[in-house]
């Protein structure tokens, strides 16, 4: 069984300006934020404003609403940091790999040769984020 939606996790927090995130863009449906702990450069997050755990408590007009602008920022991502490919990825559950409970969904770059780093591995640089931040909201369309 699911546990209940907890609206004190960090991403709560964020969309709630509790505590500060690099944001990419602000709809009324969702926010695009830098990943602090990314696995490629360039790796962001979509975060839907509609509380939830994970996909599988999700209401469907908040599933409707997430791939069109996930696509957008995969679009976004791949041009503004020069990316050879993107992954799209959302875990459910702590058994699935989910470490913070609200609803995410991780847009990430891959460059041939280059190795992910491991999930939650370490802290960016918060210039380094910036600037990068600011080549992907220059693509975001």
């Amino acid at each position: 069984m699911t546990t209940a939606y907890q609206d004190d996790n960090i991403f709560a927090r964020i969309l709630k300006g509790e505590i500060p995130s690099i944001k990419l863009f602000d709809l009324p449906e969702a926010i695009g934020i830098m990943d602090v702990m990314p696995q490629s450069p360039g790796h962001c997050l979509v975060l839907p404003k509609a509380p939830s755990r994970n996909l599988l408590d999700a209401e469907e007009q908040t599933l409707a609403q997430l791939l069109p602008i996930v696509a957008r920022l995969a679009r976004a991502v791949k041009e503004g940091m020069g990316a050879d490919g993107i992954v799209v990825s959302q875990f459910n559950e702590a058994a699935g790999g989910q470490t913070v409970f609200h609803l995410h969904i991780h847009v990430v770059p891959r460059y041939e040769g280059v190795e992910l780093k491991s999930h939650a591995s370490g802290m960016a640089d918060s210039a380094l984020l910036e600037e990068q931040a600011r080549r992907i909201r220059a693509a975001f369309r």
